[in-house]
């Protein structure tokens, strides 16, 4: 079967009063393959992030970097990734062939993104490839222009932090955030015969400070996201309506460490906490089970040591 949106998806079109629209431009721009321009946009690229899923189902985000070319497409249906995750990288025990896993390009300084969902393939001890089963493009809204460099990695890579909660350090990387990536799956990934029914990855942006984080009564930290207006196709909240586990990467662009949170979400559609924040249709509310803060672990450094010119879509928005 080759529906473009699944059930969960739908359901969020339905609500947004999109779904005929949906029902008509999806098929249109989710494809089965990729066109010529995003095969060569991946194949420029020093870094993708990447989702995957845990023996237990549970979401990771995660990002790949190497000098631009480590991304080849041998054909419109074919990825190779001449790369592998470190032993500290959720992604690592997830690698395996026919796991289902989602890809995101996204160049920054260009505003640029694609997407790739599909399944493992051809692993070995050089790389692995990926079968695309979705490809689709994304508009630049949200996207912080800064222009990342790949940097030859550390010999001897820092043992990752691993816990149940933010500790001070992923706490202030969170709190001063302006982006972040999202990993999210169909429960039935992995095993449907749909291809809307995999693992998806993707783009959150806001102004610094648009994660807002609060510790409940009994000591639990949740994490509060506003989602702003968007493309209508709902693949991360239709994801999480069905299967409320994600999983989420930030970066640290100063210094290079990854901070990978296993959350488990609410979507909140209403209510005086959404008219807190300018711009938000909905409320992301994302309670933290799991932390591993890997230092320094990615081989990218960010001209400016970091720092982004904020998306222009992001003046109409507010902040906590």
């Amino acid at each position: 079967m080759t529906t473009t949106f699944h059930a969960g998806e739908r359901a969020l079109q339905q609500r947004a009063g999109v779904a005929e629209r949906m029902a008509e431009v999806g098929p249109r721009v989710i494809r089965s393959f990729m066109p010529d321009q995003h095969r060569d946009f991946f194949a420029q690229l020093p870094f993708v992030v990447l989702g995957s899923l845990d023996a237990r189902g549970q979401p990771w985000a995660s990002v790949l970097a190497q000098p631009p070319g480590f991304v080849q497409s041998p054909d419109a249906t074919r990825l190779r990734l001449r790369a592998l995750p470190a032993a500290s990288d959720p992604l690592a025990a997830n690698l395996a062939e026919g796991a289902p896993i989602g890809l995101l390009g996204i160049e920054p300084h260009t505003r640029r993104r694609n997407r790739v969902n599909g399944r493992v393939t051809a692993l070995d001890g050089s790389g692995f490839g990926v079968a695309v089963e979705q490809s689709f493009g994304n508009c630049p809204k949200y996207i912080q222009a800064r222009e990342p460099v790949y940097a030859e990695p550390a010999t001897i890579s820092a043992p990752a932090i691993v816990g149940t909660q933010l500790d001070a350090v992923a706490l202030r990387l969170v709190q001063a955030a302006d982006t972040f990536f999202i990993a999210s799956a169909h429960p039935d990934a992995g095993h449907g015969p749909i291809a809307s029914q995999g693992v998806d990855v993707s783009h959150r942006g806001g102004k610094p400070g648009f994660v807002r984080v609060d510790v409940d009564a009994v000591g639990q930290q949740w994490l509060t996201v506003p989602d702003l207006l968007g493309n209508y196709f709902f693949n991360t909240l239709g994801n999480l309506a069905v299967q409320p586990q994600a999983g989420l990467l930030f970066i640290d662009f100063a210094h290079g460490d990854l901070l990978h949170v296993a959350v488990r979400s609410e979507i909140i559609w209403d209510g005086p906490e959404l008219s807190r924040y300018a711009g938000a249709q909905r409320l992301l509310r994302l309670q933290v089970q799991h932390v591993w803060h890997r230092p320094a672990a990615l081989a990218l450094r960010w001209r400016d040591l970091g720092k982004a010119q904020l998306s222009p879509a992001l003046a109409a928005t507010g902040a906590w």
